[in-house]
């Protein structure tokens, strides 16, 4: 059933206002959640101002992850100006970090200074997987560098789910992460996939999968999973939008 229009309520955002924080070189987020978003609900991204990192290294990497977070908060005020009555995160690397209680910490950083809500893309993988139910090990791929893919095993394993296999791609700059194409997300998911895994998942926002995956699972047989379905799915579902929407996978058509 479809939420109800609020009094007062904006004309096209009358069911809800989401504000979206992205870093400024994320270019799959606001598209992606564009193709996500039910009728009656808006999305207004506010960007993360950060530079084009050239991410050769594992410590390149995880230094211009924290200058994301870093900078985010500026992105929260920025975007509270539209009056959004939820907030969406639209990066994911650093809600990984310090597994189960380092994201909640950081969740809540964010919650203090805007006054609302926030669905995070590591927790609201948790929750997409428990959805499924029946998962107990994984296996999952990322643009990142090594040193990242270790805090999402973390994560996941604060969870109760053992990774089997990762693969993180080692894109060389943020704007590289875009340009990962189909094939090679295609190519990573079968590399990654075996009987003595329950689900895959793709982590990383600017890499855009919400198709592949969705396809992934008709081949596959199993629950497979893009950071910016579940991101997206959490967010309409804690604020009790429950469509039902088809093409993007069970997650988004079925729970």
């Amino acid at each position: 059933m479809s939420a109800p229009v609020r009094r007062n309520a904006d004309t096209q955002g009358y069911r809800h206002k989401f504000g979206v924080l992205g870093p400024s070189t994320n270019t799959i987020v606001q598209p992606d959640f564009d193709d996500l978003r039910p009728r009656g609900v808006t999305n207004h991204y506010s960007r993360i101002v950060v530079d084009n990192a050239k991410a050769v290294s594992n410590e390149s990497f995880m230094a211009g992850a924290w200058e994301i977070s870093h900078n985010t908060i500026d992105a929260v005020r920025g975007v509270l100006t539209s009056a959004p009555d939820y907030l969406v995160m639209g990066m994911s690397a650093v809600t990984f970090f310090g597994g189960a209680k380092g994201a909640q910490q950081w969740r809540k950083t964010v919650e203090d200074v805007a006054g609302l809500g926030v669905s995070t893309g590591s927790e609201a993988l948790a929750a997409a997987l428990a959805a499924y139910g029946g998962i107990k090990k994984v296996a999952f791929f990322s643009p990142y560098y090594p040193t990242a893919n270790a805090e999402v095993r973390n994560f996941l394993s604060d969870y109760g789910y053992e990774t089997v296999r990762d693969i993180p791609l080692q894109c060389p700059s943020w704007t590289a992460i875009a340009e990962v194409d189909e094939r090679r997300a295609i190519d990573t998911f079968k590399a990654l996939d075996g009987d003595d895994v329950d689900a895959l998942i793709q982590v990383g926002t600017n890499l855009s999968a919400i198709r592949i995956a969705a396809a992934a699972e008709t081949w596959l047989g199993k629950p497979v999973i893009a950071i910016n379905t579940a991101t997206y799915w959490h967010a309409l579902r804690h604020n009790e939008v429950t469509d039902q929407i088809d093409g993007f996978g069970r997650l988004m058509a079925e729970f």
